[in-house]
């Protein structure tokens, strides 16, 4: 089962252009340098060898209004919506950060069904069973965590992490990430690992200040306290039925 902690994860966390930027788009669409940062994560010895620092997500809040959200209003215009894959029994991506409100779509790229379903803190839901080629959605409009399962295969986890600010990051294999079109000002930074407790991640909690010359964040150091996903039920809580798929090999 899920940790309680997920539970407490997380808190809710104008002027006029001037007449000539109404008739030169170029000038008004301009952004800002990016924010750039690196993260590494703090393994116990057996797993020390292993360089995998991605699935961090770092966010931004207002330093101002501690737990107020950062106008969106510029930055959550889509093409279309953010998405997980379920393929090779697996979701792809592991790790989806998203802004408050969105709607994932959940395409079933495997030759046979699936279900998503989620039971903890963030967004509860049951997409059902759909088979191969289908998909399905699903709307986010409360901040934390979603843990995602599929009902049919164990193995198959996710998380989706709801923020009520547009500058976030998910991190890389190399542990770097970048936060686009960051104002300058005074920040609130916040870190979130599935493999972390929330009092190691309180203590990552820091002030950063964004400026022309400063878009460079410190290092963020992250313990890795343990797998999270090690043992969960299906969505009855009860224990998962085998199920094999003789026809189907795995890439």
């Amino acid at each position: 089962m899920i940790p309680s902690f997920t539970n407490r994860l997380f808190r809710t966390c104008g002027c006029l252009a001037a007449p000539i930027l109404a008739v030169v788009p170029n000038q008004a669409q301009a952004q800002h340098p990016p924010v750039t940062l690196a993260v590494e994560i703090a393994r116990s010895a057996p797993a020390k060898q292993v360089k995998d620092y991605s699935n961090v997500v770092v966010w931004l809040t207002s330093a101002d209004e501690y737990g107020d959200p950062v106008p969106t209003s510029h930055s959550t215009a889509r093409h279309r919506n953010p998405i997980i894959l379920q393929r090779n029994k697996t979701f792809e991506p592991h790790v989806l950060a998203v802004p408050l409100g969105s709607t994932v779509e959940f395409p079933n790229k495997d030759p046979f069904f699936h279900n998503v379903f989620s039971l903890f803190n963030g967004r509860r839901f049951d997409l059902g069973l759909y088979e191969g080629g289908s998909s399905n959605s699903a709307r986010f409009d409360h901040t934390g965590v979603s843990f995602l399962f599929c009902n049919i295969h164990p193995e198959m986890s996710a998380a989706i992490v709801v923020l009520n600010t547009p500058y976030y990051t998910v991190s890389d294999r190399a542990g770097r990430g970048s936060i686009a079109d960051v104002p300058d000002g005074r920040y609130r930074l916040h870190a979130w690992y599935e493999r972390s407790t929330p009092e190691e991640l309180r203590k990552l909690e820091r002030e950063v200040v964004i400026s022309q010359s400063s878009r460079a964040l410190d290092p963020i150091r992250i313990t890795d306290s343990g797998d999270p996903m090690l043992a969960h039920k299906n969505k009855y809580n009860q224990d998962y039925t085998l199920v094999t798929n003789p026809t189907y090999k795995r890439p």
